[in-house]
């Protein structure tokens, strides 16, 4: 069953929970785990590189640009609070489901 938790849609923006695996062997969308976007990067979590790297993940994901795409709270943490502007919670709905 899947139950993607979508914190808020606000002015266009989006919020969800991201759990993010650094160092692994490709960067992609993993699908839902716990009710949060899994997201797989390459990047090792030293000096904001597995961080930018989700960034570009998702903006490739969600065909938006990096700069729609900002980590709310858990810079240093593997979950975190994503937003990102210009898209609905369908898309992450059927980007979760892949």
């Amino acid at each position: 069953m899947l139950v993607l938790i979508v914190h808020s849609i606000r002015d266009g923006r989006l919020t969800f929970k991201v759990q993010v695996v650094p160092r692994s062997s490709r960067s992609e969308v993993a699908g839902e785990h716990d009710g949060s976007l899994r997201v797989r990067v390459s990047a090792a979590p030293v000096e904001g590189a597995a961080n930018k790297e989700l960034t570009q993940v998702l903006a490739k994901a969600f065909k938006v640009s990096r700069n729609a795409v900002s980590i709310v709270s858990g810079q240093n943490s593997r979950l975190k609070q994503v937003s990102i502007e210009g898209v609905s919670s369908s898309a992450l709905s059927a980007l979760a489901k892949s």
